[in-house]
Order: structure tokens, then C-alpha cells, then sequence
């Protein structure tokens, strides 16, 4: 009997160190842009590891899965420093890796891109919100994760247009993500039947507020910024840049709300988010991180869950079979957000709900009641099919 023990132990062990022997090893690799981009609010500065900390959170959970089918999943980190080449860079870490999540500007992933066309790498954008890089500049190697700028103003649009809030002042900033996010609110306006009463244009000089007599500049200045405006219902700012929205907020002439760039804000993720099992996720990231999770890591959680789902779903390693999973009919991904996720497969843009934040709580979530669409109320956001200039390649 002890004989029997003793080798039953010994096959078990030989059992497990073989399966480990075997154990499918994915790649991913997170390719970002070094350094963090500062906001107007102090509370609201991005940690160092915003975005690759929802990335591990996400390799812990592929892990978990993975030790039942025998795959192993691992996540390495590269910053891209000015002055690098991005190609090289990009082609460098594709050497070590099947998978790359990214945090850049539209022109550096379409480098990172064009030069791994030819390598099978796939790429998932996790970061660059721009709509040309899903039509005119969409390219067959990039999956996008991060939600575009017109699928944001759509969720804005909608909700003002459910409250009957359909004259808005647009006041836009003087820089180029600024003016993009304004073409999108013009465009959802249009789309949802708004108005635009008045556009005004708010001018970066590169004034400094913080100082101690800020507050007071402050207060003086946005109530003139802001009157003699034809009458409005909502303020809606446009200024990706963090120049001027957070300063709109009780300072406005006219008793009204602010939305957009500050006040209601459209993201993907919140740290209020509290439905349909959120509070799991945050809870967990809160104790691995210590701070909230923001946008960006829920992105790149979102991106590395997609290839542990394909992974899983394929029961296989090899990436050929699995970006086919990933971009075909069957896929979807589950992300706290009451629906499971798609890919669009004429632009690679992944469908998702918005939520429509205040800083506190989440106010609501968009698609709106009675926006309908023949396939799916989440294609109502952002460019549907017919509209689409992509020609993937």
C-alpha cells in the first residue's frame, strides 16, 4: 500500500511537471509613450502606470483560465522615449511577443502598424481615440479597444437630446485634438437633431492659474467669456487639450450645465461604475494599485482580455487561428458594461456602451432608450457601416 502511495505521488508529480513542460506560452507586449500628460486638476493627475496597470490585471485573469487549458500568459512593457523610432521599436518588441496592446497619437501607431503589416502582428489600440484611424487610415492590423471621438459625442449627443436639451454653445479650444472632438459634437448634433446656437473659441496664450490669485482671475473671466450668448440649454466644451472646461463649472453667465470636456463627461470607464459586477473589478484594481481605475487601464484590460477570450475560445497558441476568432462572427468579450462586446468587422472598432460621468457618479449610459438601429442600438454611436471610408488593408 505504501508502495502504491509512493508511486501514485511520483506519477502525479511527473504528470504536473510535464503539463507545465507543455504549457502554451502568449506574448503580449504593451508598447506607450513614455512620461504622463497633465491635466488642470490636481486630482485628476494620471499615474505612471496608467493603462498597463489595467494590462496586468487582465494577465492575472487570463492566468487564472489559463492554468485549466494549459496556457500561460505573460505582459512586457515598452516606452517609446522622443526621438525614438517608432518602427523600430514597435518591430523590436514583435520580435518577443504575439500580441501588442498600444497607448499612442494616431501617426506613431500607423508607424508601429505599416512597419509589422507584413509580421502578423496584431496590434490593439488602446489608447488613440482619432475616427481616421477606423476610415480613411484604418489598416487591417489594428484592432481598436478605445472608443473614437465620434462614438463619445454620439453618447453625449443622444443623452442631451433625451432631456430635451437641444440648444447648445459650443465653445471650442484653439488646438487640433480640440477642434477634432468639435467636428464630432457638430456632427452628433446634426445626427440626434440639436442645435448649435453659437460657436465661440477659446484661445490657448499659455497663461499660468495656479497661482494665488488663480481663483479670483478665474471667476472674473469665464462669466465674461461666456455672456451675451443666444439663448442655450448646455454649455458643451471641446477641449482635449486641458486649457479651459474644468474651469466652466458654476462660472458660466447663465445658470446652465456644462457637458463634453468637463461637468458630463462621455468615457468608457469611471471609477463611480458600479453596475453589472463593476464594483469586483475596481475593488480588485484599487487593492493591487492603490488608486482608481481610470479609462485607460480599463482599455488595456479590455484589449488583453480579447486575446485571453480568443485564446481560451480557440484552445490553441497559434496567433493565426486566434486573430481569426478575435475578428470573426463569434467573438465577443465581457467588460462590466451589461452587454458583451463586438468588433465592427468593417472597421475593427469594438461596439461598447459609453458612460456619461459627472466626476461622482455615473449619470447615465448610452445608447439612450429609443435610439434604434436595425442591427445593434450600440452601431447608433460612432460611424455605422454605411458611412464607413474603411478599406481595411
Amino acid at each position: 500500500m505504501f508502495r502504491w502511495l509512493i508511486a501514485a505521488i511520483a506519477l502525479g508529480l511527473a504528470t504536473s511537471q510535464a503539463l507545465a513542460a507543455d504549457s502554451v506560452e502568449i506574448h503580449i507586449g504593451y508598447l506607450g509613450h513614455a512620461g504622463v500628460k497633465t491635466t488642470l486638476s490636481l486630482a485628476e493627475q494620471p499615474a505612471e502606470n496608467d493603462g498597463i496597470a489595467g494590462a496586468h490585471l487582465a494577465i492575472e485573469d487570463n492566468n487564472t483560465t489559463g492554468k485549466f487549458l494549459n496556457q500561460h500568459f505573460t505582459l512586457e512593457d515598452v516606452r517609446i522615449k522622443p526621438g525614438d523610432d517608432v518602427a523600430k521599436v514597435a518591430t523590436d518588441l514583435a520580435g518577443r511577443n504575439d500580441y501588442i496592446i498600444t497607448d499612442l497619437p494616431a501617426d506613431a501607431l500607423l508607424k508601429a502598424a505599416d512597419a509589422l503589416h507584413d509580421r502578423g502582428t496584431l496590434l490593439l489600440n488602446a489608447g488613440a481615440i482619432d475616427d481616421r484611424l477606423r476610415e480613411q487610415d484604418c489598416r487591417t492590423n489594428i484592432v481598436h479597444v478605445a472608443p473614437t471621438r465620434s462614438m463619445l459625442a454620439d453618447a453625449l449627443g443622444q443623452y442631451l437630446v433625451w432631456k430635451q436639451w437641444k440648444r447648445w454653445l459650443l465653445v471650442v479650444g484653439s488646438h487640433d485634438p480640440d477642434k477634432l472632438y468639435a467636428d464630432a459634437l457638430r456632427r452628433a448634433a446634426t445626427r440626434f437633431g440639436a442645435k448649435i446656437v453659437q460657436e465661440r473659441t477659446f484661445e490657448d496664450t499659455g497663461g499660468a492659474r495656479r497661482t494665488d490669485s488663480g481663483v479670483t482671475l478665474i471667476q472674473r473671466q469665464m462669466p465674461v467669456f461666456t455672456q451675451q450668448a443666444p439663448a442655450y440649454d448646455v454649455l458643451v466644451a471641446a477641449d482635449e487639450s486641458q486649457v479651459f472646461a474644468n474651469y466652466l463649472p458654476y462660472r458660466t453667465w447663465d445658470p446652465r450645465p456644462v457637458a463634453g470636456s468637463a461637468g458630463l463627461v462621455p468615457t468608457s470607464w469611471d471609477a463611480a461604475h458600479d453596475q453589472w459586477g463593476a464594483v469586483q473589478i475596481q475593488n480588485r484594481f484599487m487593492k493591487l494599485n492603490m488608486r482608481h481605475m481610470t479609462a485607460l487601464d480599463m482599455q488595456a484590460w479590455t484589449a488583453a482580455r480579447m486575446i485571453g477570450e480568443a485564446t481560451a475560445r480557440t484552445n490553441s497558441g497559434d496567433r493565426t487561428k486566434v486573430v481569426a476568432f478575435l475578428k470573426g462572427p463569434n467573438f465577443s468579450v465581457a467588460a462590466f458594461k451589461g452587454t458583451r462586446l463586438t468588433l465592427r468587422d468593417w472597421n475593427l472598432q469594438l461596439r461598447q456602451p459609453i458612460l456619461l460621468a459627472d466626476g461622482r457618479m455615473v449619470v447615465s449610459v448610452s445608447p439612450q432608450e429609443g435610439f434604434l438601429h436595425q442591427v445593434s442600438e450600440l452601431d447608433t454611436l460612432g460611424v455605422d457601416r454605411p458611412e464607413t471610408k474603411c478599406k481595411l488593408q
